[in-house]
């Protein structure tokens, strides 16, 4: 096998912390090789740390993700469909805007990247918000050289298997069963 050849899935999950930060390491890794890497976050706001730092790095393309919707189990039905429809568009933008289908060449046009994170994707299809099936769709249909990473909790059976690399944080002890909140530049 090349050494560097690209096209592998990789699935940071579990219950404990540190699922976005092995994602995130590993971007900043590939960047720092010479790759394009787009990130495409779920579930989450613009809020965080890691927003301000990635957009410094060259080579890094981050997808806003303009909208919040709060924890999906507290979510109105209403909420669940503006949710799904937003989530469902912001995955469909970051196919078109980083060219990852199996019929666009990497490097064919300006936006493509050779590494994308989809950040909490596995969330998103878990409560529903976006079709299991269509995550496992787009990952049969990429380009054969794109490198994919994705995070989250409890990933099926079916995703398991299409998977190269799946890593899983368990929580063995955490500050907030002691009530100690997330705390800005460590959680987010």
């Amino acid at each position: 096998m090349e050494q560097n050849k690209l096209g592998l899935l990789h699935i940071y999950c579990g219950d404990g912390k540190g699922k976005t930060t092995a994602a995130l390491g590993q971007a900043v890794r590939a960047a720092g090789r010479g790759y394009k890497v787009g990130i495409a976050r779920f579930l989450k706001t613009e809020d965080s740390g890691e927003v301000l730092a990635l957009r410094q790095v060259p080579g890094i393309q981050l997808l806003p993700c303009e909208k919040s919707f709060g924890f999906t189990f507290c979510m109105t039905e209403r909420e669940r469909e503006m949710a799904a429809s937003y989530y469902n568009e912001y995955f469909d933008l970051a196919i078109s805007r980083w060219g990852l289908w199996e019929e666009q060449e990497a490097g064919a046009f300006p936006g493509s990247v050779d590494l994308v994170i989809l950040d909490e994707i596995l969330g998103a299809c878990q409560s529903g918000l976006i079709p299991r099936e269509r995550l496992e769709q787009f990952l049969v249909k990429r380009r054969s050289n794109l490198e994919v990473i994705l995070t989250g909790r409890r990933p099926w059976e079916s995703l398991l298997e299409l998977a190269d690399y799946v890593t899983e944080m368990r929580a063995v002890k955490h500050p907030y069963t002691r009530g100690i909140k997330a705390r800005e530049g460590i959680e987010w």
